[in-house]
């Protein structure tokens, strides 16, 4: 009967469902675009190019392990842990000789694969380029079309793809930069892959001397391919090949399982997207919740009247719990179904537009499957029904007469019980605000500083009533003076505060959600730059616009008593703990970097030391003298000294090394940067560095600057990750102000009748809204300055968040035309209908 009854209620009331179907709607397309990144994640599929001919490839482990053994009661328990290198791991060259003693291997392919960047007008076309050595052409396989193979150390072959783009002919001189100095080749032939698989990546084959001597890595190869002998079973060999490694570290991949070996940034972006697609998901989820449960209390309150009688007929509780459950369920299905479907197009334009940012690899590919839309109609249905038993607990439970005199006229004051749970909240926002102050790392503040906001917010909802009242109070005298609309908004603002908090809670999550993401990053950034900005004592500094600086541009420059320090940038672990470091040159080092040094000195940074940050020492228990091990970013284990403790970790990293122990053990050993300590001139150091392309000489300013573009670039997947979210946030405001508008169709009436002018009500509407929006504006902005101030102190020692005025009164004058636009087109809908009608109507 319940199931009827409800279905005959949202038949003949569908206006009145329109909101909580639009808020459900949009938070299960967000829900669903947000599972399809996780299981993207979770499962994407790299192709394998390169090796499309090679069933088999072993390769290094590129992850550290940890094992624990705990025994407990009797019991003994064994956990494995295991997590990324930054870089490309190495295998040694001589386990070739023990795969080609394999029963069903035809032929046994080493592999080198290292940066070789051709330096051509018409660039890649965002492809990257490797370099390998000619003999492993067999593995994709590439024929060579026109030319002869590289022999000697100065030919090269290029592939189609490129010869195509840059116009290049056998004969043609290029000049490649790899991990050496640029250096100019002959090109001898081009070679094209079978088939088309080839479609995110460029390759360039030298002699196999050359090679072995760009990739710097004596004895060791990136890859080793197998290929079957006929007749012989990819499986069958795949087992004979681990057999063959066991005792080894090297790891044996055949299938899609291929891909990640191929692709290193692709198999990374997995765990980037799996975070990304959870921190978005759950941050949608709790929004969604806060606005879902709002939504549905002020669809019950225009009901109350309807519920009422329904209770003074003699409906018990249950049954009012029962039939808006029911209806919400209805509700909530039709919105989860359709809310899952048009999540699929946003999860892959989302995808598509990580791509295009650069922080996912298009080699990952997006991948979708029927979870994601279960999991966001389960939970659309779950939220709906609970955002129903949450409102309706008041009409549920008072009395009949009560709730006819409810319907009436509102009730004085919030429950106890409200105001409770409010509190409750506000103490949470507190604690988590607190925790937030003292935490030092990004990954774990990230999410505190969202969860606090989405807390505080959650405070404000159910304290509305009461922050409404006292606005009233504080702004009634000045409201009243601007005439009859803002004595009409000051009565309404006093008798109808819990209609009016409703209005406020989307507006402040909208102002705090948006102030807090867009102030999170500048806020550490800044911090980052002045560090490095007092930090660096250079006179110039060397900036490249391609792969990095050469190492012999510094030589060039290390003349009489100039000083040329050479910085690389990589990660290492600590453990299973990441951590940022970079390796500099320690020649004259004092005369170009001052980390602020706080224990131990830098004269004392060898191949064999390390300085570490005042962070890292505390996390670590390190002080000058201690030993450190780590996990360098190829995964090569290394024991060093502590040298030094510095203040600047969040301008230069946590550690820092010797430029040559980090170089050796980095994809790209060419430096970021260049700082130069001299006497001479800007055009001078041009002069002497002429000859390397793309190299430029800049002041440390513009240095600056250029760290500034790429942290903002950087900043602009955060921007885009959270800004669905605030978009959802955004319409939700204006269909919580819409909703509250259109129940006020037959108070607008009786206003006209008693004389008000259409011109004073549309008036009163304005000044409502303006007073909510300042009320909203004020509480969004002390949530985000709190949870700013405490990300500031935790992460950079000062409570100064960095706040851009211009940033902020966008965001404020955008909620404010939300909030006015939002009220006023429904104002004025609702004051089309002639005010007798209206008012005679039967509800």
């Amino acid at each position: 009967m319940m199931l009827r009854y409800a279905l005959r209620t949202v038949r003949h009331r569908k206006g009145g469902f329109l909101g909580a179907f639009l808020a459900l709607m949009c938070a299960a397309a967000l829900i669903t675009a947000c599972g399809t990144l996780l299981e993207t994640g979770l499962r994407g599929t790299i192709g394998t190019e390169r090796y499309a001919a090679t069933p088999v490839v072993v390769s290094a482990d590129q992850n550290v392990h940890r094992t624990t053994v705990k025994h407990k009661k009797g019991k003994t328990k064994t956990k494995h842990k295991a997590k990324p290198i930054a870089e490309r791991a190495w295998l040694p060259e001589n386990l070739t000789t023990r795969l080609s003693r394999v029963p069903g291997a035809e032929r046994v392919i080493p592999e080198l694969t290292f940066l070789a960047e051709p330096l051509t007008p018409t660039g890649t076309g965002g492809r990257t380029a490797y370099g390998h050595a000619w003999d492993s052409a067999a593995l994709t396989p590439y024929t060579l079309t026109t030319g002869t193979p590289p022999r000697a150390r100065d030919d090269l072959v290029v592939d189609r793809y490129l010869a195509d783009r840059a116009r290049l002919k056998p004969g043609d001189r290029l000049t490649v930069q790899s991990t050496r100095s640029p250096r100019t080749y002959r090109v001898t032939g081009i070679a094209a892959p079978t088939g088309d698989e080839i479609r995110h990546q460029t390759s360039l084959f030298f002699s196999a001397a050359e090679a072995r001597h760009l990739a710097a890595h004596p004895g060791q190869v990136t890859a080793i391919g197998v290929v079957p002998a006929e007749g012989t079973n990819t499986g069958d060999l795949e087992a004979a090949v681990a057999k063959a490694l066991r005792g080894t570290t090297a790891q044996v991949s055949t299938g899609d399982e291929r891909g990640p070996v191929e692709f290193l940034d692709a198999a990374a972006a997995r765990i980037k997207l799996v975070s990304m697609g959870g921190a978005m998901g759950g941050t949608s989820l709790l929004v969604a919740v806060l606005v879902v449960v709002g939504t549905f209390a002020l669809s019950v309150r225009q009901r109350h009247r309807e519920l009422a009688l329904l209770r003074a007929i003699a409906a018990t509780p249950g049954q009012i719990r029962k039939l808006l459950g029911r209806e919400a369920l209805l509700v909530g299905a039709a919105a989860g179904v359709a809310g899952a479907l048009a999540g699929l197009p946003l999860g892959s334009w989302l995808h598509g537009r990580f791509v295009a940012l650069g922080a996912v690899p298009a080699t990952l590919q997006h991948t979708v499957s029927v979870f994601p839309l279960f999991a966001a109609v389960v939970a659309t249905l779950i939220g709906a029904w609970a955002a129903a038993r949450v409102s309706s607990r008041r009409i549920a439970r008072i009395r009949p007469a009560e709730a006819l005199a409810e319907a009436a006229a509102e009730r004085g004051r919030p429950a106890w019980g409200r105001v409770l749970a409010g509190l409750v909240l506000l103490a949470g926002g507190a604690v988590l605000v607190a925790v937030l102050s003292v935490l030092r790392t990004e990954p774990a503040s990230t999410p505190v500083t969202f969860l606090a906001v989405v807390v505080l917010a959650s405070s404000v909802a159910l304290l509305g009533p009461l922050l409404v009242r006292a606005a009233a109070a504080v702004l009634g005298a000045a409201l009243r003076r601007t005439g009859p609309g803002g004595r009409l908004a000051t009565a309404n603002l006093r008798g109808n505060a819990t209609r009016m908090a409703s209005v406020v809670t989307p507006l402040t999550l909208l102002i705090g959600m948006t102030c807090t993401v867009l102030f999170v990053q500048p806020t550490l950034g800044h911090a980052a730059r002045a560090q490095a900005r007092e930090g660096i004592r250079a006179d110039w500094v060397l900036a490249a616009e391609g792969p990095g600086v050469p190492a012999q541009a510094a030589r060039q420059l290390r003349t009489g008593r100039d000083v040329a320090t050479e910085v690389v940038r990589t990660t290492v672990r600590v453990g299973l703990d990441k951590y940022a470091a970079q390796g500099v040159s320690t020649a004259g080092l004092a005369r170009t970097w001052d980390p602020d040094v706080t224990a131990g000195s830098l004269a004392e940074l060898t191949h064999d030391t390390v300085a570490v940050s005042e962070l890292a020492a505390d996390q670590l228990h390190l002080k000058p003298g201690s030993t450190l091990k780590l996990t360098l970013g190829d995964g090569t284990p290394a024991t060093l000294t502590v040298a030094a403790v510095y203040a600047k970790g969040l301008g230069f990293g946590d550690l820092t090394m010797a430029h040559d122990l980090v170089a050796r053990h980095v994809d790209n050993p060419l430096a970021a940067t260049v700082l130069v300590s001299t006497a001479r001139s800007q055009e001078e150091l041009a002069a002497a560095v002429r000859k390397f392309p793309g190299v430029r000489v800049v002041s440390p300013a513009a240095a600056d600057s250029l760290q500034a573009e790429r942290l903002q670039a950087n900043a602009e997947v955060n921007y885009f990750a959270m800004g669905l979210v605030l978009a959802f946030t955004a319409i939700a405001v204006v269909n919580t102000l819409a909703m509250s508008v259109s129940e006020r169709v037959r108070e607008f009436a009786l206003l006209r009748l008693a004389g008000a002018t259409r011109r004073q009500v549309l008036r009163m509407l304005r000044t409502e809204a303006l007073s909510v929006l300042l009320l909203a504006t004020t509480l969004g902005s002390g949530i985000a300055l709190a949870v700013l101030t405490a990300f500031s102190i935790g992460m950079t020692g000062s409570a100064a968040p960095a706040v851009t005025p211009l940033v902020y009164v966008t965001v404020v004058a955008a909620a404010g035309l939300l909030a006015l636009v939002g009220t006023a087109l429904p104002g004025r809908v609702a004051l089309k209908a002639r005010p007798v009608t209206v008012a005679t109507a039967r509800e």
